[in-house]
């Protein structure tokens, strides 16, 4: 198991290292002036150098790289002065020369061009909310995925079975930004005064009695329209899946001994169905970190995703960089979890 761990480790590592290459040269290969980003139009040149020479833009792109590699990296090196440790908050490990220190941090994803804020600092302040948001909607794709692909196994071929398989094509099939959109207008608008919930607005909101308070009516529809393509594809996956291990030959072994129903299907047959299911559930996860960009803009949900974009559409690129970097950690982190949570659902599985 720890040699397994330690090789996966390294995968992810390496997938980590080939992400921040490719964000890194792509965002390096547009005509955008970093500087200039940073302190304006009306910049002097002695500001413009300063920056420049802060973040290595007076260096070839390849010793650019070289940098930005040391300032995501837990453990690097820097200048032994007390500007460069408030600026990485960095714990000292080794000297290197009297200028220099081998030093431990947590990755450093630089600062925004529009708010001069760490990029850490601004992303930490959005990822709760969309973690909550993909929390709650992977919870209510698994539920009632789980629940209808079951129910569509049991009766198959009847028309609760080709109901619930129409609804699962119909949700692969729809954008998350188109279905955001109807949603939004149908529940948060033409039926607002029957469903209590609005259009538009974000996890936490302002009261002038009580502050800042959770408004929780807010997380329903991006919940349901960020949840619907995971629910269709784990209705899917749970109906094939079942309908593979009912025709088992332990399965009718079950029947014969006298189980009941019930038991045969969420004891025996369910529990060895679910590897397809773990497996879109992990990935589906991680994706709807992703795929919350779009759904958030549309219901101005005030996390992760609108973060991103509102950066983008402001050529704000460290904080893009960022979220890209961020998502893709999370993917690299789910897929190890995914390996092992599947030697417990299926001792069959092994770790090679």
């Amino acid at each position: 198991m720890f040699s397994y761990l330690i090789r996966k480790l390294f995968y992810g590592l390496a997938v980590m290292l080939g992400v921040v290459a490719v964000v890194f040269f792509l965002f390096n290969i547009l005509p955008v002036d970093p500087a200039r980003m940073t302190q304006g139009q009306r910049a002097d040149v002695q500001s413009l150098q300063a920056i420049r020479k802060e973040f290595g833009l007076d260096k070839p792109v390849p010793v650019q790289f070289v940098y930005y590699i040391n300032d995501l990296s837990p453990i690097g090196i820097h200048l032994n002065t007390s500007e460069e440790q408030q600026r990485y908050h960095y714990l000292k490990l080794l000297a290197i020369s009297p200028v220099k220190v081998l030093a431990l941090k947590w990755p450093y994803l630089r600062r925004s061009y529009q708010t001069h804020k760490d990029v850490a600092s601004l992303l930490l302040e959005v990822i709760p909310n969309t973690l909550v948001l993909a929390t709650t909607a992977m919870i209510f794709a698994i539920v009632i995925g789980v629940f209808l692909g079951v129910l569509c196994a049991v009766h198959q071929n009847t028309w609760i079975d080709k109901l619930a398989v129409g609804f699962s094509t119909l949700g692969v099939s729809a954008p998350s930004f188109f279905a955001g959109i109807i949603i939004a207008w149908i529940f948060g608008f033409e039926l607002s005064k029957y469903t209590g919930l609005n259009m538009s607005g974000s996890l936490y909101s302002y009261d002038p009695f009580k502050g800042e308070v959770i408004t929780w009516k807010n997380l329903v529809l991006p919940m349901i329209t960020l949840g619907l393509r995971p629910l269709a594809v784990i209705v899917q996956l749970t109906r094939n899946a079942m309908l593979d291990v009912l025709g088992q030959d332990y399965i009718r072994t079950a029947r014969a001994k006298g189980l009941s129903n019930r038991t045969i299907i969420y004891r025996h047959a369910l529990k060895n169905a679910m590897n397809p299911v773990i497996t879109a559930i992990a990935n589906w996860f991680a994706s709807l970190l992703a795929g919350s960009f779009f759904v958030e803009y549309v219901f101005g949900y005030n996390g992760l995703g609108k973060t991103t974009v509102d950066a983008l559409g402001m050529s704000d690129f460290p904080v893009v960089m960022g979220s890209i970097l961020f998502i893709a950690f999370i993917f690299v982190v789910i897929n190890i979890l995914v390996d092992v949570i599947y030697v417990w659902v299926d001792p069959r599985v092994k770790l090679g």
